[in-house]
């Protein structure tokens, strides 16, 4: 579905069940919406799935030429425009690589939305683009010695309707505090990365500055892993959010 938001028009799939908690998906840098359709096959009985594409991401494009709109303020405003129009006020999230700097600006400005976070391959540090490649290839290589069949990366996962504003889009990251927002989140939070992904240091030090974080360390899995096993970074999901439930139960008990 299309919807308006403020100078743009939003690209946006549901799946799932509405009476089931809400989950919102964030895509990483260069990809689209369709990047999670793997994963939304493992999830979509358990959640109100929510995939959008970022303004000028994908098939999201501006109505109105302004390179002010690309921030993670704005991406925030546009996630709760997406919301208030499902009529949604409270969310899971899960996010991957450099959605997972957009989507932990959007916990640290609306901690009170999340009711837990996902965080893949997470990084608040410089990018180290060739390492992220390098350590993607390693990892290939080592599933397939494992027997581990490679996904097929989903249709339009990385088709873009401007070339140019996904440009300014991803340019958001370098205009936000990640540093100063991460003492915001309080919300239960995983974070996980693979053991071939450079980004897995900068994970590490996340999960020590965070109040309520876990670390997942995906074996042979490398920078992008969302896309390389769709099936284990689900299983580690759909874990995480066992283990709430178990804890809810206790202090519902």
């Amino acid at each position: 579905m299309k919807i308006k938001a403020d100078g743009a028009s939003l690209e946006v799939k549901l799946t799932g069940d509405s009476n089931k908690p809400a989950l919102m998906l964030w895509h990483g840098a260069g990809c689209t919406l369709r990047m999670w359709d793997h994963v939304i096959e493992y999830l979509k009985d358990r959640f109100l799935i929510i995939s959008f594409d970022i303004r000028g991401v994908g098939q999201s494009v501006e109505t109105k030429s302004s390179q002010v709109q690309y921030t993670f303020e704005q991406y925030s405003e546009d996630a709760n425009h997406i919301l208030d129009h499902l009529g949604l006020n409270k969310i899971h999230l899960w996010s991957m690589a450099w959605g997972s700097r957009a989507a932990m600006a959007y916990c640290s400005l609306n901690p009170e939305k999340v009711i837990s976070a996902v965080f893949s391959d997470a990084s608040i540090g410089v990018a180290d683009v060739e390492a992220q490649k390098f350590g993607a290839k390693k990892a290939f290589l080592k599933q397939s010695k494992s027997g581990v069949k490679p996904f097929i990366k989903p249709i339009g996962w990385n088709e873009h309707l401007n070339l140019e504003t996904v440009s300014l889009a991803l340019s958001a990251a370098g205009k936000f505090n990640l540093n100063n927002a991460i003492q915001y989140l309080n919300m239960p939070i995983m974070v996980m990365t693979g053991d071939h992904d450079p980004n897995l240091d900068s994970s590490k030090e996340l999960v020590k500055q965070l109040t309520n974080a876990e670390l997942v360390i995906l074996e042979e899995v490398g920078h992008g892993s969302v896309l390389q096993r769709p099936d284990l970074t689900s299983k580690n999901f759909i874990n995480f959010h066992n283990s709430l439930d178990i804890k809810k139960g206790k202090t519902d008990g």
